[in-house]
């Protein structure tokens, strides 16, 4: 395929070019990024982590600012060109994230981890910080796997169906009311009609899935492909046989989790388990 011609000089990715834009913009009025702040009522800080691209901030930042610099509707369409693409992903996830916004429905098992679809802000930022995600790359993650979570809200949002493993809701954040609050986010998200939630219990035993964290995606055309995923490494798996024995492990597995209704109680009990302090 040719290289697409650059004809302005600015980038082409379109995170990258929507901060330029940001920037060009502001420069361009004289207006400091303090000034902006004052002037429009956010912190002048998210202004410069926009233009920086560590955010994209919200849609209401973004019409704010498509107002005051008399560009109706424009950086509105670059933030939504850059809000729907995948390279705030790394290299490794983007193909997989492809498909995971084309998906007509999703599986996935959880061996110790939340799924990103599932996590709130302050579980994201522990785990990728536990990761080695640092400084502006652990914004940037953080911010990416927020954005992800749009897939499941919505009318014409996909079926998910997840099993989680128990030591998933055993292991809790090192901030108590992080915690608390992800663990409320799980028992709402589970009352969703697209989303199903299954709690694996320890007593269940061994099972063929022991060690690997997995995500099923039905395509259009009935195909599925499988992402398996530690904490090192994800491998996208597309061939058919492959697909088929995860595919029977992960239904063998999911006859030993608790029902829909059980799991939700189970995830209630572990709500209440949570230190009382930590809702003050």
């Amino acid at each position: 395929m040719p290289q697409r011609r650059v004809i302005s000089g600015r980038s082409q990715e379109p995170r990258q070019r929507f901060a330029e834009e940001l920037r060009i913009l502001r420069t361009g009025s004289g207006t400091s990024l303090r000034q902006l702040g004052e002037r429009l009522g956010w912190d002048w800080s998210l202004f410069g982590k926009m233009e920086k691209g560590e955010t994209l901030g919200s849609p209401e930042v973004v019409q704010a600012l498509d107002t005051h610099y008399g560009t109706p509707g424009l950086l509105l369409a670059l933030w939504e060109l850059a809000a729907g693409g995948n390279s705030q992903f790394r290299e490794r996830y983007r193909r997989y994230m492809t498909l995971e916004a084309e998906a007509v429905s999703l599986w996935h098992f959880a061996v110790s981890v939340l799924p990103g679809l599932l996590q709130t802000r302050g579980y994201a930022r522990e785990v990728l910080a536990a990761g080695g995600s640092k400084g502006n790359e652990l914004d940037q993650q953080v911010e990416a796997r927020m954005g992800r979570k749009d897939l499941l809200e919505g009318e014409d949002a996909p079926p998910f169906r997840t099993i989680l493993s128990e030591a998933v809701l055993r292991t809790p954040l090192r901030d108590t009311r992080e915690w608390l609050a992800q663990l409320e986010y799980l028992a709402d998200v589970a009352e969703r009609p697209n989303v199903t939630l299954h709690v694996l219990p320890q007593s269940a035993g061994m099972h063929g899935l022991d060690s690997t964290a997995l995500m099923f995606l039905r395509l259009h055309g009935g195909r599925t492909v499988a992402y398996t995923e530690n904490a090192h490494r994800g491998e996208l798996i597309e061939e058919s046989a492959s697909v088929e024995r995860l595919t029977r492990a992960y239904d063998a597995m999911r006859d030993l989790a608790l029902s829909p209704a059980e799991s939700r109680k189970f995830v209630l009990a572990m709500l209440e388990e949570v230190p009382c302090d930590a809702s003050i």
